[in-house]
């Protein structure tokens, strides 16, 4: 395997898209901050981040208003040093009320593969518990589990 580390083939891109959506899975705010640099710029919806530190915050509190989170990554396009995805997550507010988030990213990595910038747009579409789609324990998506396009997502 090639190192993760640009100029970007399709295959590098595909797994630097996957285990980004390990990481997010764990949702360990620490352990998914370490891929950005240490200065990293985020536009998150309408958030505006800054570095590691900022980081750590946003997830911190994204994980504790949205529990059983589970995401799926999918690579949509890129070049030398950048990688478009897409993405649905799945996940439920403390009152029971279930979301499928659906967004899309622009990543931009240094000559190291850390990210240094990523741009995220992001709808929440409130869906019922039976419609949820994806099941698979918390943490990493099995190496079987449908793909988005595979879900008609």
């Amino acid at each position: 395997m090639s190192s993760l580390v640009p100029p970007f083939t399709l295959e590098t891109a595909t797994l630097k898209v996957r285990l980004a959506e390990d990481g997010w899975n764990s949702r360990d705010p620490q352990r998914v901050s370490l891929v950005y640099t240490p200065d990293s710029r985020w536009r998150n919806r309408a958030e505006f981040i800054t570095g590691r530190a900022e980081i750590v915050a946003f997830l911190t509190r994204k994980w504790a208003k949205e529990l059983d989170y589970r995401l799926i990554k999918e690579i949509w396009a890129f070049t030398d040093h950048r990688i478009a995805v897409r993405f649905a997550y799945e996940w439920h507010d403390d009152s029971g009320n279930w979301f499928r988030s659906y967004g899309n990213e622009n990543w931009e990595f240094d000559a190291a593969g850390l990210m240094q910038r990523r741009f995220a747009c992001i709808n929440d579409l409130p869906i019922r518990e039976s419609e949820r789609k994806y099941h698979w324990p918390l943490g990493r998506r099995p190496d079987d589990h449908p793909g988005l396009t595979e879900l008609g997502l």
